[in-house]
């Protein structure tokens, strides 16, 4: 018997709880880690020696490592056992973890960072279909669901939980800590993760954070085009000031360093309440919540760029993490949702690349700006992000209706 056969035999008296539980935990430790500096960036910059401009950099040679070598790296480990490869990555992550927090300086960070970036794209492409070899079809969406919860916490929960323990720990400490999770969940990885037969057929998933939706009328090219456009242009903004959102929330609005941790905690738990929301309600009606949360960020980005009053700028910011928390999971459903299962792969794959190419663009934008025309433009940049990709949703759903009539 196959081992892809095991795995979802087991399934049929059992759902594999426990396995898919341990891939939430990996992807929550993955994107953690790699949003470690945002949350470090302060005393990173001050012990390096080197502007906080530089420190958001290493977001972006991160994304960008992970957009040039994703695509080769997965050839090149196509036979590997996907177990076997899931372990490796998450060791190798945690070789990249300790070599940041050893770092004597700013190259030695560079150089640990792309480490940590060649095996990240090979992690997302694996991790996001394994769900697919562990249950039947029938228990797809279920399963997606569970692995999802790891990154949207991961994205809610990342940034506030590396401030906090940059502020208890120090920062060296910090990564050094995040490079012995990893361990351990490679460990858990081994123990309680079972192995699968992926040369057989190929799964059909998705790699971002929502779960595979109820497909709607409508399928076309256009739509997965401008769905991942959107994804990318308002991601590009959101990291532009998310990347730097500590020097803009002390330096600008004065809002002490030591309540960052609880600023950006307060963020984290706002983005939840997002997630939760999305599933109960907002989920419904992908196109018109999206069109009213990019509605809302554009609010609260007027407010943080024309306002300097710390009750506004916190009100704004929890606008904020409201509307971000709730985007990417509405962009990447209404992806979804355009493309034919022939391409549901592809696009998935194309889905991904957007994203981290708005990540590593974001946070080089977001450095540029922030050395040339200070921390104040910032928000400026997402609220340009958002407006375009109103647009671009505005007009596929206006094309949608006129498709449909047609019909």
């Amino acid at each position: 018997m196959s081992e892809r056969a095991t795995a979802q035999g087991s399934t049929q008296d059992a759902f594999p709880t426990a396995a898919l539980l341990v891939l939430a935990l990996a992807v929550f430790t993955n994107i953690t880690v790699e949003m470690l500096p945002m949350g470090l960036l302060l005393p990173m910059s001050r012990e390096l020696g080197v502007g906080e401009g530089a420190i958001g950099l290493l977001v972006t040679i991160f994304a960008f490592t992970v957009v040039a070598s994703s695509t080769t790296l997965i050839r090149l480990t196509r036979r590997v056992p996907r177990h076997l490869l899931v372990i490796t990555v998450l060791v190798v992550f945690a070789a990249s973890c300790f070599g940041s927090a050893l770092a004597p300086d700013y190259a030695w960070s560079v150089a640990s960072r792309v480490i940590g970036g060649i095996v990240h794209g090979i992690f997302w492409t694996v991790v996001g279909a394994y769900a697919a070899y562990l249950v039947q079809p029938q228990q797809l969406a279920r399963a997606v669901a569970i692995t999802s919860t790891g990154g949207s916490f991961a994205y809610v929960l990342g940034l506030p939980l590396a401030t906090l323990l940059g502020q208890l720990i120090g920062w060296r400490w910090s990564f050094a800590l995040f490079g012995v999770v990893c361990l351990v969940v490679a460990v858990a990885v081994w123990r309680l993760l079972p192995a699968v037969d992926h040369l057989r057929d190929t799964a059909t998933t998705s790699t971002g954070s929502v779960a595979v939706p109820i497909p709607e009328p409508g399928k076309s090219v256009r739509g997965v085009a401008l769905s991942i456009l959107s994804t990318m242009v308002v991601m590009l903004g959101h990291y532009a000031l998310y990347t730097y959102v500590s020097p803009f929330l002390v330096d600008h609005a004065g809002i002490p360093e030591s309540w960052l941790s609880g600023a950006l905690l307060a963020y984290g738990i706002v983005g939840i309440v997002a997630v939760v929301a999305i599933a109960l309600w907002l989920g419904r009606r992908p196109t018109a919540s999206t069109l009213a949360m990019m509605a809302t960020g554009l609010l609260a980005m007027l407010v943080l760029g024309l306002s300097q009053q710390v009750v506004l700028t916190v009100v704004a910011v929890m606008v904020w993490a409201f509307a971000l928390g709730a985007l990417p999971a509405l962009l990447q459903t209404r992806q979804l949702q355009a493309a034919s299962e022939r391409i549901l792969q592809q696009a998935s794959a194309w889905y991904t690349t957007g994203f981290n190419v708005g990540i590593g663009a974001g946070a080089l934008l977001g450095g540029l700006v922030l050395e040339s025309l200070g921390v104040a433009a910032l928000p400026w940049l997402l609220f340009v992000g958002l407006a375009i990709a109103l647009v671009l949703v505005g007009t596929d759903a206006l094309l949608h209706r006129r498709d449909l009539a047609r019909r």
